[in-house]
């Protein structure tokens, strides 16, 4: 593994997630219905149709595909594909939601020094994978150093090079 050169880039943070769409409208529908994102201006300069959506501190910016029926078609629920993921409160109460929504869904178990840490990963419209967990009680523990720091953001820790720093929030 190469050596780790900290935050050469002076990244500050995920700022969106970019998605080409068979259909803007009903991808707005699913990621502000099911997902709970709110739509959001966006800039008029743009010569293409898409929509901007924000939500958890992230942005999921819509595009409309100039040729829908290209776009590959997945009905089989993959864990193991590109997915985003999203930490939620109580996974009965997603559970739930998704059965009541009519949402084909697959749940998954990682168990890791005794900690279990339940998933659910579903398509939206356009077959790209959702994940619902309840990592947060899931230590991050880097390659390099003795610092561990859970997923929640109550107890997020930032790393700064070249030492690890704690920032309380």
């Amino acid at each position: 593994m190469k050596e780790s050169v900290g935050n050469p880039l002076h990244l500050k943070s995920l700022n969106h997630v970019s998605l080409v769409c068979r259909s803007v409208e009903e991808s707005i529908d699913f990621y502000q219905n099911v997902l709970g994102f709110v739509p959001i201006r966006r800039p008029g300069s743009f010569d293409f149709d898409g929509a901007w959506l924000f939500g958890y501190g992230i942005g999921i910016h819509l595009l409309q595909s100039e040729d829908p029926e290209i776009l590959p078609k997945k009905s089989e629920i993959n864990p193991k594909d590109n997915h985003l993921s999203f930490q939620c409160e109580s996974m009965g109460a997603v559970e739930m939601k998704l059965k009541e929504m009519g949402i084909k869904y697959v749940r998954s178990m990682v168990q890791e020094g005794g900690i279990d840490v339940e998933q659910m990963f579903f398509h939206d419209p356009d077959g790209f994978m959702i994940e619902i967990c309840d990592c947060d009680n899931l230590p991050v523990i880097p390659l390099v150093g003795e610092m561990a720091r859970s997923c929640s953001r109550v107890n997020l820790q930032v790393m700064q090079p070249p030492q690890l720093r704690v920032v309380q929030q």
